[in-house]
């Protein structure tokens, strides 16, 4: 087997801009390659523009600087990895992998025979074999015979990169045995994880099974969720007893699904075979639906106050994270301003949000909005709830599915607890 010497990595967002910082400590020269020239610049000038702590502290490590280099366009070299977003079209409700195409479009003049192409980005079902396999094969290259090509979905999570990609199994899905050994040898260099060796199209699907899973279970927490609010049942203590059969384990419902997988990554099912995911497609659904209902309660717990201002708590996509992207909170936010609401957005997490304590904000609220109680949120408000409540126009604090100390079940709720 070729001894690997250089790794082109194209899209150097949350999840090639690691995999990159890995791969140059492991000892590869790694090119990063994207097509922001800021981003370019920003690698190249050693400062990393994704907030992960470990991999900014790696990034300065001498190694890496001098094995990791970024550019606006492919070279030469003996792996190239393909690590570009694949968004949903949100009105076909399909995977849109345009940007992979336009990456395995770019990387062809630069193809040679032995080289082995590595898809990262997450795809639907039949998508190396039927659109990137003939692709590449345009260069004259034959997949699995002079060039090889293999599926390894990213498993990250932000906020705790690091861990994650260097702890996590790998699925590793080739055309062929010798591009999954090629793979795997890769990520052998960094990963402490378990591999699994797979075919292409099983690692597609595994990777869309396990977002699709947790996608399911969210909505069946969701629907409960409803359910006890019709009966006046306080689902929080519901599920927490249903959990004490030794068989349950029902996930706690939310203002909706974010991020980059979870509320995109079941729609692929759907598009390969939509006859057989009539469950998932539900679940979606149930899941997209949510974030109304939720700006529902908020607007009924408003309507006896006559232009009331707003003031919400967290706009990442879950607790104790910085990402916004797909983030339900954002959604709930848009819709109470586009029926006229003034509301004003903070978090301690998200750039851009950021303030200086719960109680200044409040000043004056007609109505504090927890969507998203990451740690710092819930510990201020738990030590602070008084003060707050007494520098607003109207006491009125809305906190959603808020789990309740069993100490004090059956007090007095806060004002507006949900």
């Amino acid at each position: 087997m070729a001894v690997v010497k250089k790794i082109v990595v194209i899209g150097t967002g949350y999840v090639g801009l690691p995999l990159a910082v890995m791969l140059a400590r492991s000892g590869y020269e790694v090119i990063g390659v994207d097509i922001e020239e800021g981003v370019v610049e920003s690698i190249n000038r050693g400062v990393l523009h994704i907030a992960e702590e470990e991999i900014a502290r790696i990034f300065q490590e001498d190694e890496v600087k001098k094995n990791l280099h970024a550019q606006n366009s492919p070279c030469p070299a003996d792996v190239f990895i393909i690590s570009v977003p694949t968004p949903l079209d949100q009105k076909k409700r399909i995977a849109d992998i345009s940007q992979v195409i336009s990456a395995v479009e770019s990387i062809s003049p630069h193809l040679r025979p032995g080289n082995l192409v590595i898809i990262e980005s997450t795809v639907p079902p039949l998508t190396c074999r039927a659109t990137i396999a003939p692709l590449i094969e345009k260069s004259g290259l034959k997949v699995s015979q002079n060039l090889f090509l293999c599926h390894c979905p990213e498993r990250i999570l932000p906020g705790d990169v690091f861990f994650e990609i260097v702890h996590n199994d790998r699925i590793i899905g080739g055309l062929d045995e010798k591009a999954s050994q090629m793979a795997k040898e890769i990520y052998a260099s960094f990963v402490k994880g378990r591999f699994y060796l797979t075919d292409d199209v099983t690692a597609e699907l595994v990777k869309l099974m396990e977002n699709t899973y947790r996608d399911v279970n969210i909505a069946l927490a969701n629907e409960f969720a409803a359910v006890a609010e019709g009966l006046g049942v306080d689902i929080m203590q519901a599920i927490e007893l249903a959990n004490k059969h030794p068989r349950v384990d029902i996930l706690s419902p939310g203002i909706g699904t974010g991020g980059h997988c979870i509320p995109v990554d079941p729609w692929f099912i759907k598009q390969v075979d939509p006859v057989n995911s009539r469950l998932i497609q539900t679940a979606r659904l149930i899941n997209d639906e949510v974030p109304y209902k939720i700006a529902a309660k908020i607007r009924r717990a408003l309507r006896d106050i006559k232009e009331p201002r707003i003031v919400v708590l967290g706009v990442t996509y879950k607790p104790d994270t910085y990402d916004v992207r797909n983030s339900p909170a954002i959604r709930i936010i848009e819709l109470l301003r586009d029926d006229g609401y003034q509301v004003e957005a903070y978090d301690p997490l998200a750039e851009g949000y950021h303030y200086s304590s719960i109680k200044d904000l409040a000043k004056g609220a007609d109505c504090l909005v927890a969507l998203v109680e990451h740690q710092i949120i819930k510990k201020e408000l738990e030590e602070n709830m008084a003060e707050i409540k007494k520098v607003m126009r109207h006491p009125l604090i809305l906190r959603f599915y808020h789990k309740v100390d069993e100490g004090k079940r059956g007090a007095e709720p806060d004002s507006g607890l949900v």
